[in-house]
């Protein structure tokens, strides 16, 4: 069955919020994800805790609390009030702000792993080399924890593109602005529009399918070369 232009609106806009998301943890994740994988600090479980709770949270409950913290007597929602921005919820970059907490793990947590598989020892030798700490940074652990970003790049876009509870709690059902494809499938089934829930399910599936199966692909060949160059 053909997609309907609410459909295709809805696919495009739940693009741009999977991107948006996605590049923004990608900037703001990697430095907590290399200060949880180097710290010894006592807050380092704490601050573990903080970025998997999404991952037991259902989401409801934190789209809740963020609305309220967003809303006109939140403490976010005064602060941009008095910029000048407004209120957001039931707008785009409220989405992309719950969005960012909800994907959070999915991003962090591969790029710390594969931070932490770096080892000590190539950051000793190229500071032996007289290599500075950014110089390490970008030269020794950004390049040995590649498939570590790769995964986190294709994980937080996966994810985010299959968002409902956070997205509907913060930004409600506004064609256009907050519809994105999972509340877009719920207005369908609750209009009995089962042939149009299901192109656009179906598509869900496929999408997730390959998603998946291309992130197994390249976990089990990034494994077997680093098997075959002792890496």
């Amino acid at each position: 069955m053909l997609l309907s232009e609410a459909d295709l609106t809805a696919i495009w806009l739940t693009l741009r919020l999977a991107g948006t998301v996605t590049i923004l943890l990608l900037l703001l994740g990697t430095p907590l994800a290399w200060w949880l994988a180097r710290t010894r600090s006592r807050w380092k479980g704490p601050v573990g805790a903080v970025v998997a709770l999404p991952l037991v949270l259902p989401p409801t409950v934190l789209g809740f609390y963020l609305l309220l913290a967003m809303g006109p007597n939140g403490a976010v929602g005064q602060f941009t009030q008095a910029l000048g921005i407004g209120y957001l919820p039931f707008t785009f970059w409220g989405l992309v702000i719950g969005s960012l907490f909800y994907s959070m793990p999915f991003v962090i947590q591969p790029i710390q792993n594969a931070m932490e598989a770096v080892g000590e020892r190539p950051l000793e030798v190229a500071a032996t080399l007289r290599a500075g700490p950014w110089d390490r940074f970008f030269t020794v652990v950004v390049p040995q924890a590649r498939p570590g970003f790769i995964t986190a790049a294709i994980l937080g876009f996966a994810h985010t593109v299959g968002e409902f509870g956070v997205v509907l709690m913060i930004g409600g059902n506004i064609p256009g602005e907050t519809r994105v494809v999972s509340v877009q499938i719920y207005d369908h089934v609750e209009a009995m529009a089962y042939a149009q829930a299901h192109g656009l399910a179906a598509l869900m599936v496929v999408f997730s399918f390959v998603v998946l199966l291309f992130l197994y692909t390249f976990n089990r060949n990034a494994h077997q070369s680093g098997i075959r160059y002792g890496a």
